[in-house]
Formats: C-alpha cells, sequence, structure tokens
C-alpha cells in the first residue's frame, strides 16, 4: 500500500526518492506505526516534500489518495465485540498505589513489559495489581491497511480535511512570482533621459571606439542618463488580501530594493482609498492623503495592488468604510479618481485571476484604471503600460 502512496506522489510531480520513502518507512517502523493519519500527514511531509512549493501538490495527492478513508474502513470482528461490551478501568487500591510507589522506573518499565508479554486475551483490569489497565489493545478508531491509525487524535479535523484546504496554494512556484521575477519585471520600468552634471565614461562607446582604432584607447565621454521614473505603490492589506500576504511582500521587498526609480514611495490601505494612507500594515501611523496628492503631479506612476473584492457602498457612498468607526466624507471611488486625475501613469495590479473578477467593485475599479493581474504576464503588461509602450486595452475591459 506504501508503494502505491510512493508512486502516486510522484504522480503529481512530487520528486520522492526511494531515500526518502525509506526514511518513511523506518520512522514507522520505530514508533509511527499507530499513529493516525493526522500525524502522518505531517510525517510523510516532513520527510518526503523538499520545498514549499510543493507543499500545494502533497496536498492535492494526500487528499486524492486517502479521500474517504476516515469515513469509510472495515472494523474487525474482535474490535466491534470488545466496543458491544466497554468496560471502565477500574480505581487502584491504596496498598497497589503503595506497591507502586515503591518500585523505581526501570523496575516499572520491565514488570510492565512482562504483562504485556503475557496478556493473549481482552483484559481489563483484573485482579492484576499492575497492568494495561483496562486499555484496549487495539488502539481506537479505526485503521487503514497500513496500520496507520484514523480518527483519534486528529482534533476535531481530519488530515484529509486538513490537506483538502490547500492551504499552501499561493506558494507554488507555478502560480505565483517571486522576489527575483519581480524585480527583474521592475526593471522594466524606466525611461531614461539626459541629466546635468558632468560627463561619464560611456564603457560600451569606448570599446567600440577602441576597436575601430585597431586597439588604440579612445575614451568617449557622455552625459550620464538616469531613470525619470517616480513611483507610488499603494497595496491593499488584511481581509480578503491575508491569502496574497506573502505575495505582495515579495513585490514591496523587489520594489523597495530597486535603485533604479528617481523617486519611490509606499503606502498601505485596507479595501479602498480614503482619506489616509499608512506606512505599516497594521494601519497605524498614517498621513493624510490629500497632502500625498500634493506632493504628486503626471512625472508620477501610480500602482495600486489589491483584490478589489469588497461591498459596494464601500465604494459609491460617503461614510461607507468597512470600519466602525471610520466615516469617510468622500467616496472611496472619488479617492481612486483623484488619484488617476493626478498621476494619469497608473496601473492596478490584482492578485486574483481574471476569471473570477465578476465583482461589482472590480467593474467600477475597472472603469477607472487599467487592471492586470499580479503574474508575471500581468506585471509585464502593467508596466509596458506605465512605460507609454503598450495601449490601455484593459481599461476597457
Amino acid at each position: 500500500m506504501f508503494v502505491d502512496f510512493f508512486y502516486h506522489l510522484r504522480g503529481y510531480g512530487l520528486k520522492v526518492t526511494i531515500t526518502e520513502w525509506l526514511a518513511l518507512m523506518r520512522a514507522l517502523a520505530i514508533g509511527y506505526s499507530r499513529a493516525d493519519l493526522h500525524v502522518f500527514y505531517n510525517l510523510a511531509r516532513c520527510l518526503m516534500v523538499k520545498r514549499e512549493a510543493d507543499f500545494d501538490n502533497y496536498d492535492r495527492a494526500f487528499a486524492s489518495f486517502f479521500m474517504g478513508v476516515e469515513n469509510h474502513f472495515d472494523i474487525s470482528d474482535e474490535l466491534l465485540e470488545w466496543l458491544s461490551n466497554p468496560k471502565l478501568p477500574r480505581e487502584l487500591t491504596d496498598e497497589e498505589r503503595s506497591r507502586l510507589e515503591a518500585l523505581d522506573l526501570d523496575e516499572l518499565r520491565e514488570r510492565f513489559k512482562d504483562l504485556l508479554d503475557e496478556q493473549k486475551e481482552r483484559h481489563d483490569g483484573g485482579n492484576r495489581w499492575i497492568g494495561t489497565g483496562g486499555m484496549s489493545p487495539f488502539g481506537h478508531g479505526g485503521e487503514h491497511p497500513t496500520g496507520v491509525r484514523i480518527g483519534g487524535a486528529g482534533g476535531g479535523r481530519s488530515a484529509v480535511q486538513v490537506a483538502t484546504d490547500r492551504r499552501f496554494r499561493n506558494l507554488r512556484s507555478d502560480r505565483i512570482l517571486d522576489t527575483r521575477q519581480i524585480g527583474l519585471a521592475l526593471r522594466r520600468l524606466r525611461k531614461l533621459d539626459k541629466d546635468e552634471g558632468p560627463e561619464e565614461l560611456d564603457i560600451d562607446e569606448t570599446i567600440d571606439s577602441s576597436a575601430r582604432n585597431a586597439g588604440e584607447i579612445d575614451l568617449v565621454f557622455r552625459p550620464p542618463k538616469r531613470n525619470r521614473i517616480k513611483l507610488l505603490l499603494l497595496i491593499d492589506v488584511g481581509g480578503s488580501m491575508d491569502p496574497h500576504t506573502l505575495l505582495c511582500e515579495r513585490l514591496f521587498s523587489a520594489a523597495h530594493k530597486a535603485n533604479h526609480f528617481k523617486k519611490f514611495e509606499f503606502k498601505f490601505f485596507h479595501n479602498c482609498v480614503y482619506e489616509n494612507l499608512y506606512t505599516d500594515i497594521s494601519r497605524w501611523k498614517g498621513e493624510p492623503t490629500s497632502e500625498i496628492l500634493k506632493r504628486l503631479d503626471h512625472t508620477w506612476s501610480v500602482c495600486l495592488v489589491g483584490d478589489a473584492w469588497m461591498s459596494p457602498y464601500e465604494l459609491t457612498h460617503t461614510g461607507g468604510a468597512i470600519d466602525y468607526y471610520h466615516s469617510n466624507q468622500v467616496t472611496g471611488l472619488d479617492w481612486l479618481r483623484k488619484f488617476r486625475d493626478r498621476c494619469p501613469n497608473s496601473i492596478w495590479l490584482n492578485p486574483e485571476p481574471q476569471r473570477i473578477w465578476n465583482a461589482p467593485t472590480i467593474h467600477l475599479i475597472r472603469q477607472v484604471y487599467p487592471m492586470f493581474e499580479l503574474t508575471i504576464d500581468g506585471l509585464t503588461e502593467g508596466i509596458d503600460v506605465l512605460r507609454g509602450i503598450r495601449p490601455n486595452r484593459a481599461l476597457a475591459a
């Protein structure tokens, strides 16, 4: 059966080796053979999955292989007979307690081992002063043919339910961007222009000119070129954006490390932009949005990141902000338009796939900003729009 599980994992693209599989067999043999399926789920993942990016594939494989096991299993006649007439363990007498206390730990272990070796049938306490104390020799819950207990210590949720949740789908390398990929995409966001100041040595032109002069060095100096891009990054945090935290952290990290922008600022908001934007994700330290708008102009590019999923009144009504004590006097949609009017060169990046962009609020925001998926292709298309080399097709969607 474990061989089938091994090949099942391989079928889902997990590169499980024989060495890792044997390590799992060894772990089961030395103490985990009667562990429940929840423990087996964690044990197998620990020993056989090498990268966080593969956790989601492991969950999918585990769920499909063990689906139904916890609800449908064969109970042996021996176990059914024991369950039909359960008996609670009796209390120890004072004499038995004193005899137990007189033994040291090693003697107690030896006595317990001898009694287990002697026991060949059901024992619910009897007249022995130490024994299994009425504990069933069958464990609890049913057992899969592997000898792994199912049910029991799962803590309310089964291993299959945990695997079915697919908590690690956002870690998959084929689904999200990593910091390096984001950094490479952001490097495309350049508008080079001649800058005032002393001329700089142009390495490429110097090599070119020296080669044409048969190797005689000809130094070429040109006015320096600087990136004119000024970028403001606004990121939605909390609520429905929590599953996308890792992806947003990577985007923020890549943008923050980029040193080719003329100016770079970042702010956080929740669901929609209102009269304050924040410099911390807990949204304690804020700055009036009106003050931020004052220092922006058409030379700035604005990139908003969010799933755009919210109640429509959060966009269209005054006092519609989701926070109970927050009564906004300007609608969220008006604030978004203010940024767009102030900085026409702006886009919206959405971490949710485009196939589920059917919410009314997404439709409203797409009338203001060109929206792109926060994927490699989507980020590339969005940056090309900011560079002015691709039409804003997404705005008309």
